[in-house]
């Protein structure tokens, strides 16, 4: 169905249609528009279903559809009010019928640059921008601010606004980082898997350390990620972080990892990376001893909070247990084991290598050359052991033949 279509229909019957949300801030900001999502007012959920028959419904709590519109499937909503009766996300009363103004439903969201719409017509008129509350000005002065005192019913918002400041770039006013604490105390008792969704949009930022940043700024770092806020404040030889403590370090870590790779798995290994710094007793300091270790013990009690990704712990882990050692080593077994190891992850092993380059400033031979190393490593199989070897000891032939291969390999990257 095409756009004009859609809208004829439900201006016909007496309804208002508008495109709102994302694909409206991002047409402001000149950025190019995603997809498109609707609100429409003024009509009942059985008289909308009547107009489209067979549309898909998809909103559990309140009526949302999904409709195909000039070849895209787009997200519908009928506009609804909200009336908050308890705590978190579940604790809402929701009404949505004709009687729901369209301004209503842009009055209960978030932020300034999310609470615009562009209204429709279908006699021949141009869409109408309508912006209450000044999403436009606050986009132009590159700012996230409230769109009222009920930003606070939902809690989670006030990680959507850190995390919209990692995304675009953009301050939080002030006012809106005293209602990000005020949610504190209800956040703490948010599902955790909600914080996850938050968090994983967080490392797809540009910039993800402005979500912790800011986080931090709104004194809700120690209560929501309490495994990075420890790392503030713990010091670190000048000699090879003079950025600073090992906060710093992590947040620059993890904004260079995201220059060079989109995939969040690896942003996070970059993001956790240096945790067990957090639990270094202050007498050891700026040392960090061990903190390997640790950090996997940390990054365990994380996942019992809120249990992350298999994939994201894999690769942490690994990432978490070598990164000390990994640019460092010296022996041709423990080289090739090392580079196997690193092949059986669950995401390429470039994208790994990452973190390790910006940690360590450079990589050393056996990284630069992981391509062609790995496929000969590979290739050396048990089933080429010598006939006379059986269980333990091919295991032993297939070690020795890919440290010899090291060996061999470490003379030729000297020549080079």
């Amino acid at each position: 169905m095409e756009e004009v279509q859609f809208v004829r229909r439900i201006r016909e019957a007496g309804g208002r249609v508008a495109i709102v949300g994302g694909w409206v801030r991002d047409y402001i900001r000149g950025a190019e528009p995603k997809d498109k999502d609707y609100v429409v007012a003024g009509l009942d959920e059985d008289t909308f279903c009547g107009l489209f028959p067979g549309i898909q419904k998809v909103g559990r709590s309140f009526p949302v559809f999904l409709l195909k519109i000039d070849g895209a499937s787009s997200e519908i909503a009928l506009a609804r009010t909200e009336r908050k009766t308890g705590t978190g996300y579940l604790g809402f009363e929701t009404r949505a019928d004709k009687s729901v103004a369209l301004e209503d439903d842009l009055s209960r969201r978030d932020t300034t640059m999310n609470a615009m719409a562009l209204e429709l017509f279908s006699d021949g008129r141009p869409p109408e921008r309508i912006d209450l509350f000044g999403g436009e000005e606050d986009i132009r002065s590159c700012r996230i601010r409230a769109v009222s005192e009920r930003f606070l019913e939902d809690p989670v918002r006030a990680l959507r606004a850190a995390r919209q400041a990692a995304v675009f770039g953009y301050t939080v006013e002030p006012h809106t980082i005293e209602l990000m604490a005020a949610c504190r105390e209800e956040l703490t008792r948010e599902p955790q898997p909600r914080i996850l969704g938050e968090l994983s949009r967080a490392l797809a930022a540009a910039h993800p350390s402005v979500f912790f940043r800011t986080l931090h700024t709104a004194r809700l770092l120690d209560a929501i990620f309490p495994e990075i806020f420890a790392l503030i404040g713990k010091t670190q030889p000048e000699a090879f972080h003079p950025e600073g403590d090992a906060f710093e370090h992590t947040m620059k870590t993890v904004d260079a990892v995201a220059e060079r790779t989109e995939d969040i798995v690896v942003r996070f290994a970059a993001l956790v990376h240096d945790i067990g710094k957090g639990t270094t007793p202050e007498s050891l300091l700026p040392h960090h001893y061990g903190h390997e270790i640790r950090g996997l013990t940390v990054l365990e009690e994380w996942n019992r909070r809120m249990q992350l990704p298999r994939i994201w712990l894999q690769v942490a882990e690994f990432v978490i247990e070598e990164h000390m050692r990994a640019s460092r080593l010296k022996k041709p077994g423990k080289i090739a084991e090392l580079l196997v190891a690193l092949s059986r992850l669950p995401v390429p092993a470039k994208e790994v290598l990452h973190v390790f380059c910006v940690d360590h400033g450079e990589l050393p031979p056996y990284f630069q050359h992981y391509d062609s190393l790995i496929k000969e490593l590979l290739a050396i199989r048990g089933g080429d052991a010598p006939e006379e070897l059986c269980g333990e000891a091919v295991g032993e032939w297939i070690r020795n033949q890919r440290t010899r291969y090291i060996q061999t390999a470490a003379k030729q990257w000297k020549n080079e």
